[in-house]
């Protein structure tokens, strides 16, 4: 971890980055990194992380963690994960979480880089479902500067859990800010919800 640390703030200082915000406290959690609109997003999520000294873990298709290539991808964090197999990726992570004294599992929660109306809520259902807080972090590219934000549980009442992670990524700006998607879950708007239940 010293020599990411090297390499984290060699990156940060050459970009002309602002660190911000400290290590998180809780030792499980799930985290989120927002908005996502480049493929930067990541480089510097995890420099920002070795940065703090925190190891973050993110899930990737099993295909990618192939020779020779995989080691890597798990030094870097990778979980790899059976995407077609059976049983439910919620009920999977929260198991993952209770075979781990520590965790904290970056989950996506626009799924690309373009505009997105609702996140996919599914960081938030983990959370739920592992009893782990979510731990908020950030890229604000105008300003340049980055960090991580507080950690809460969630309470089972989403709308309010998402006027928490709104009114903290407020102002907060990705590279593309066109491409910056709403901080919404289908869950919040039923009819929406029921429109996309129908259509599968």
């Amino acid at each position: 971890m010293p020599v990411l640390k090297v390499i984290a703030r060699t990156v940060l200082w050459l970009f002309g980055w602002k660190v911000e915000g400290e290590p998180p406290k809780p030792a499980k959690y799930v985290l989120i990194a927002a908005p996502h609109t480049t493929n930067w997003d990541f480089v510097f999520l995890l420099a920002f992380a070795w940065h703090f000294g925190v190891h973050v873990s993110w899930l990737g298709k099993k295909e990618m963690f192939r020779w020779p290539f995989g080691t890597v991808l798990r030094v870097l964090g990778g979980i790899p994960v059976v995407r077609s197999g059976s049983g439910n990726m919620v009920d999977r992570m929260a198991e993952l979480f209770a075979e781990h004294e520590r965790l904290a599992l970056t989950v996506p929660v626009e799924g690309t880089r373009k505009y997105v109306d609702y996140w996919k809520s599914g960081f938030y259902h983990i959370a739920v479902a592992a009893k782990v807080p979510i731990v908020m972090s950030y890229l604000d590219y105008p300003n340049q500067r980055g960090g991580f934000g507080p950690a809460f549980t969630p309470s089972g009442e989403i709308t309010a859990d998402m006027d928490t992670l709104r009114a903290y990524y407020d102002g907060k700006k990705g590279k593309n800010v066109e491409w910056t998607g709403r901080i919404r879950l289908r869950e919040e708007d039923p009819l929406a919800e029921t429109s996309a239940r129908a259509a599968k």
